[in-house]
């Protein structure tokens, strides 16, 4: 029977439609043969397929001025297909598989990524899942905390560092090296989650290790209650009884109205259950003016567009994408702030209901 080809990576992008210059969201699932993209993740059948045998990728991409974190894939034929990420970070995870995809099919080898159950090769007497019995006791185990960083608060969560320390007083490790392959181990199999963009990046293959022993590297364990929340930088406050969910990051963002083209200052609050980004007359009141549904939706950060000159000096701007293709232009204060709404609507677009 013929192997299935394996699925390596998969995730929403911004497709470039190969006709007209028109950017649409895109389920993208990278196999290791080539590339298949369908309009919705539920979707059963892609509407296309882009075969990586003799291809070639190149990032960064400098063919759309206004749009950022965009790479190109030039396959046999020399015909060119765009994909735009939300962020570097995910641009160049993409980027790296992908390279790495097309020179094994050059090589003849069959794809495969560094197992960590197998490199551990953890001995006999280890169980997994007795061990992490012993990490929740509420008496001995690892402490859950609550932890701020980077304007979020993370709840139910704890250090790297201090699963290190765990496992040393426990004496389930020698020292903290071997303990560093003992906690991969435990997030590789699911029993530790990474919280936050540190140990994110890390468990993503973009550290030398999966997991970090840092003091700034957040984890959770998944049966925990773990949530994050962020808060304003002009301490606004937004009744969490207003709407279910727990508020992930809330403040002031310039959005441009969809009639009239004009930007308008908004008070923005994003909640993961529902997925929903409200947004709110920043001088007051407790009803929303609107709200867009981030199930299913594509951010992406862009340098310009039309009808923007007002706000030139600035113009960070970033775009949501939703579902059905209703887009939404954003301006936020700054970069970094930009890149925290990114990562925030993002992480909720794809756990929110």
């Amino acid at each position: 029977m013929e192997r299935e080809p394996m699925r390596i990576r998969e995730g929403y992008l911004v497709k470039k439609g190969s006709m007209f210059n028109t950017w649409k969201p895109m389920w993208v699932v990278l196999l290791e043969d080539g590339i298949e993209f369908y309009k919705r993740k539920a979707d059963n059948s892609p509407k296309g397929m882009i075969p990586l045998k003799g291809s070639s990728i190149h990032s960064p991409c400098q063919d759309f001025g206004k749009r950022m974190f965009v790479f190109k894939l030039t396959v046999a034929k020399q015909q060119d297909h765009f994909f735009q990420a939300a962020y570097l970070e995910e641009r160049d995870a993409w980027v790296r598989d992908i390279k790495k995809a097309i020179h094994h099919i050059d090589g003849g080898q069959r794809f495969a990524r560094k197992s960590t159950r197998k490199s551990i090769r953890l001995p006999e007497t280890i169980n997994l899942s007795a061990l992490y019995l012993s990490m929740k006791d509420p008496e001995k185990g690892i402490k859950e905390l609550k932890l701020e960083k980077d304007k979020r608060v993370f709840n139910h969560c704890f250090t790297g560092t201090c699963v290190i320390d765990w496992l040393v007083s426990s004496s389930s490790i020698r020292n903290r090296k071997e303990g560093l392959l003992l906690a991969s181990s435990l997030l590789s199999e699911g029993y530790l989650q990474p919280a936050g963009d540190t140990s994110k990046a890390a468990a993503e293959g973009l550290s030398d290790t999966p997991f970090l022993d840092l003091s700034d590297a957040y984890y959770y364990f998944p049966d925990s209650g773990f949530f994050c929340e962020g808060y304003s930088s002009d301490d606004d406050v937004v009744l969490k009884e207003e709407f279910r969910g727990t508020i992930v990051k809330q403040g002031c963002l310039l959005k441009q109205g969809h009639r009239r083209k004009n930007w308008k200052v908004r008070k923005f609050v994003l909640r993961d259950d529902p997925a929903y980004l409200h947004y709110y007359d920043p001088a007051g009141g407790e009803e929303p003016l609107g709200a867009i549904h981030l199930r299913g939706c594509v951010v992406t950060a862009v340098e310009d567009m039309p009808d923007t000159k007002k706000y030139d000096a600035d113009n960070i701007l970033f775009e949501i994408i939703t579902a059905n293709e209703i887009h939404y232009y954003l301006q936020a204060a700054s970069s970094t702030e930009r890149t925290e709404w990114i990562k925030a609507i993002q992480s909720v677009s794809r756990t929110g209901k």
